[in-house]
């Protein structure tokens, strides 16, 4: 149902598993097995998967807390999209890379869902992409010690409000990672 014409095709979006930003996620091990579970899916149904990689003072291009974690590994023919934003279409080339793959769905996981995540999901959403985050796929780190929430609840409340997001042409969804459909729509 995506407002983009021609877009027929799902990509699989996994944002910022990377060394200095998964270490610290609330139930990395589950999650990142969930990721990688997905991968392996959307690689035998051949749907792409599009990595994402932040770039930031913590997180300078090339150190080891750059690097995407070893326990999930792009293929050679994946493409990686680097960003120095929390929503990943902003001043990157995610745009050019979905539309090359003819992408209008996107199947979203990653981290951080209180930060990278949230934005990209709205982003996608905004600029007309159908949006399925997975409810199981994505965490983020405990920020508690600065008000924030605790990190199930973090993760909970927005699993909780993406699944009423709505707007014209569009769809958001929330499923788990067995339910979710990684072929297009």
């Amino acid at each position: 149902m995506t407002t983009l014409q021609g877009r027929d095709a799902t990509a699989l979006l996994v944002i910022d598993m990377q060394n200095g930003v998964a270490s610290g996620l609330h139930q990395r091990d589950q999650v990142v097995a969930t990721i990688d579970g997905l991968v392996t899916r959307a690689r035998a149904q051949g749907t792409p998967v599009v990595w994402v990689r932040h770039q930031s003072d913590e997180l300078p291009e090339g150190s080891e807390t750059w690097q995407i974690i070893p326990d999930l590994v792009p293929a050679a023919d994946e493409a990686v999209v680097d960003k120095r934003y929390g929503d990943s279409f902003e001043d990157t080339t995610l745009e050019d890379t979905l539309a090359a793959r003819r992408v209008g769905r996107l199947v979203v996981t990653g981290a951080q869902t209180d930060a990278c995540v949230r934005s990209t999901i709205h982003g996608g959403f905004a600029r007309g992409y159908d949006v399925t985050l997975v409810s199981d796929a994505h965490s983020t780190e405990d920020l508690t010690q600065w008000g924030a929430p605790a990190p199930e609840l973090v993760v909970s409340h927005t699993n909780l409000y993406w699944q009423f997001q709505g707007g014209p042409g569009r769809t958001a969804a929330v499923e788990t990672a067995e339910e979710v459909d990684l072929t297009a729509h």
